[in-house]
């Protein structure tokens, strides 16, 4: 059980990061000007718009609007069997829905590993109330920021509903985490000094740069991710790792010159999870 449980959140997160670069795609079509949105090629037997029918029920390619099939939508190995291509009119898809299904997977499956780890036993006979509520809240949120980082790495923006969501969320797991705590006034500290660290300090920089070195949707995005993670040392861990992984990306185009504007969203989200999932070991550490 302890294989498969990670194995099984592996597959899940790989569907949902599939399902959740489709919708991130949708929410910026509905909300950009039509003359953003590609339309089909010429000769296309599909008289749809792009536009029209990448908010319908089914996905459809953006290039062409060909219709696609259920086996056109198998996370991760659809996309290495067709090559990363249009199975009608070959034009190249991109990585990005295979960065968003590999990254969910993985995402999923390191918060699994975690919950191991730390003997947490997802199983409805098993965990009583609050742990399972816990548990899938803390899931949903490891949703709604997977779909920011995808978002953001897509178009350079997060969305304020969405990131409106992560708080919330953020929130209702601070509840659950806190239903039969004695210390709250200690807690409330430490996650007054987690949103400064994370929060405060993306704006800040925001407001210092004037939205040159962050954007404005980064320190909502830092706050979640604060409030989750409720203490200042993984906080700053989280505030490291985001910044080494942004280094490491990019560190071959600054080799090269090249100057481009970077996303901290991912980098953000992915430090998150590395945090979150392995809680236990960093606090383990900062103990010693």
């Amino acid at each position: 059980m302890q294989i498969i449980f990670p194995i099984f959140m592996f597959i899940f997160g790989a569907c949902l990061g599939s399902f959740l670069c489709c919708q991130a795609r949708r929410l910026h079509f509905k909300t950009a000007s039509i003359s953003e949105v590609p339309t089909p090629k010429k000769g296309s037997t599909k008289r749809t718009s792009s536009r029209q029918k990448s908010l319908g029920a089914r996905s459809v390619c953006l290039s062409c609007g060909y219709q696609l099939k259920w086996y056109d939508n198998i996370p991760i190995f659809s996309w290495l069997f067709l090559k990363g291509k249009c199975r009608k009119c070959h034009h190249q898809i991109g990585f990005a829905e295979l960065f968003s299904e590999l990254g969910l997977g993985l995402a999923f499956m390191l918060v699994a590993i975690g919950m191991v780890a730390r003997g947490i036993t997802f199983t409805f006979l098993a965990a009583n109330p609050i742990e399972l509520a816990t548990i899938i809240f803390s899931l949903f949120f490891v949703a709604i920021i997977g779909f920011l980082a995808i978002y953001d790495g897509l178009y350079g923006q997060l969305p304020t509903s969405i990131l409106t969501i992560s708080i919330i969320c953020a929130i209702i797991i601070i509840i659950l985490r806190e239903w039969v705590s004695l210390s709250v006034g200690q807690d409330l500290l430490n996650l007054l000094f987690a949103t400064l660290i994370l929060g405060g300090l993306y704006l800040l920089l925001y407001l210092i740069s004037k939205g040159k070195w962050v954007g404005d949707g980064d320190w909502l995005l830092g706050l979640a991710l604060a409030l989750v993670l409720g203490t200042p040392w993984l906080a700053l861990i989280a505030l490291f790792l985001s910044n080494l992984f942004a280094a490491l990306i990019m560190l071959p185009s600054i080799k090269r010159g090249h100057s481009h504007k970077i996303y901290f969203g991912p980098f953000m989200v992915a430090a998150f999870v590395v945090v979150f999932a392995f809680s236990h070991f960093f606090y383990a550490i900062i103990s010693l």
